[in-house]
């Protein structure tokens, strides 16, 4: 409940950025019930109140909902005052932070919530730096009772609830899933905002830095139960989608293999080995991929080649990233699907030297990945945060998504509001 001391369940801080646009008009989607009523005091946070005040605009405006800049909050701070940042988390129940790259601008924000008792959600998909606010904050955010959720986004909710739904539908023990990302595009193609460049840049160009920090960590292997999951060549066919595929380079393999370290020594679940691919489609995609990725890691490793790579992202990605962002068009146009390869053993039937004897197919299924799909992710995982805390971890601490939601209804509301998961195909062996 709001109060007086927390006047705000939700306060989207950044919301006048390009993705944190996206974030605003679905809070405001969210905040009216089917009567039109508003059941959700919220605010937008940023540096500039005009900026703020034109998103509020535009939302209002897309849905047409002309009351609406005066029904939201409005909260003036930057990410360089760390005074200004207290005076916003003492102000609400939730942050969705949506200030990134975040390795750079995001852990002031989460300090500053775990000093004023207030949960914060991100959507950030850089390894390094939602393990480091691991390392550095779970501890002191558990003390405080409160909730530090990253990569609630495209990153990596669907990969991680992904798994985590393949085990519950599997009639047996999954031992082993393989995802397969597929983006769909109009006939305008397909381009994301260069801030996601930004934070591919980044996080490529201090990959020892990741390492270190995995090793000084020295966690233990997880158990491997059944059969080892067999890796795929750097350029694979996938015969059940008919494409071809390579590894996918996003946060999804490391917040999975996180949350199944949290289910297994918490919950004492039997960890899922993972791996993740995208598919590329054709031999002529596979081999324009290539040559675009040989030149992106060359040029990533020198500090001059990072500046060109952040000065010129429409030309050296291929035309992918751009300062613009996707047109309209294009976001309306494009669809993902991830598709779950699962395996698993049958109840009585022993892992032990024998081959997994159940196979598991099943989907996720939403709308445009990068903005539209994230800002649903985003905001639905804030409303359990909200809503369904009886079904969280008891104690607070910083959390992947499948950790902090595995037992939440976090599903059935992205299933509602058009991610869908489904099973597709279920078989013994």
């Amino acid at each position: 409940m709001a109060t007086t001391q927390r006047p705000y369940h939700l306060v989207v801080f950044g919301a006048s950025g390009f993705t944190g646009q996206f974030v605003t008009e679905e809070v405001a989607r969210e905040q009216v019930d089917l009567e039109g009523n508003s059941r959700l005091p919220w605010a937008v946070a940023g540096r500039s109140a005009e900026k703020l005040q034109r998103a509020l605009e535009r939302a209002a405006l897309k849905l047409g909902r002309p009351t609406l800049p005066s029904e939201v909050g409005i909260i003036i701070c930057d990410i360089n005052n760390p005074a200004s940042l207290d005076e916003m988390a003492k102000k609400t129940t939730v942050v969705l932070n949506c200030v990134g790259p975040y390795r750079l601008y995001g852990e002031p924000v989460v300090k500053a919530c775990i000093e004023n008792g207030t949960s914060c959600i991100d959507i950030s998909g850089e390894p390094q730096y939602l393990e480091q606010m691991y390392w550095k904050y779970h501890e002191k955010a558990a003390e405080k009772g409160v909730y530090i959720i990253g990569s609630s986004g495209f990153d990596s909710i669907p990969a991680d609830l992904g798994v985590i739904y393949t085990r519950n539908k599997m009639n047996g023990t999954l031992t082993a899933v393989e995802s397969f990302l597929t983006i769909h595009s109009g006939p305008e193609g397909m381009c994301i905002h260069d801030g996601t460049w930004k934070s591919l840049i980044y996080g490529f160009g201090d990959y020892r830095n990741l390492k270190k920090l995995r090793n000084e960590a020295n966690l233990k292997p997880l158990p491997i139960i059944g059969s080892k999951l067999k890796r795929r060549w750097l350029v694979s066919y996938c015969r059940e989608l008919r494409s071809y595929s390579i590894p996918f380079m996003g946060s999804d393999v490391s917040v999975v293999k996180r949350t199944q370290r949290y289910l297994h020594e918490q919950l004492e679940l039997s960890p899922v080995q993972y791996a993740a691919y995208i598919t590329v489609g054709g031999i002529t995609s596979v081999i324009k991929l290539m040559f675009a990725g040989l030149f992106f890691l060359f040029f990533v490793k020198f500090s001059i080649g990072r500046q060109l790579l952040i000065k010129f992202p429409w030309l050296f990605s291929f035309g992918y990233f751009s300062k613009q962002g996707p047109t309209q068009k294009q976001i309306d146009a494009s669809s993902f699907t991830m598709t779950f390869f699962g395996q698993g053993y049958s109840q009585g039937f022993s892992p032990e030297k024998n081959k997994p004897n159940i196979r598991i197919c099943t989907q996720v299924k939403g709308p445009e990945s990068g903005y539209v799909a994230t800002s649903i992710a985003m905001v639905q995982a804030a409303m359990t945060l909200l809503n369904d805390a009886a079904n969280l971890p008891k104690a607070g601490g910083v959390f992947t998504p499948g950790a902090a939601f595995a037992r939440t209804k976090l599903i059935d509301r992205l299933n509602l509001h058009g991610i869908e998961f489904t099973v597709i195909s279920s078989s013994e062996v």
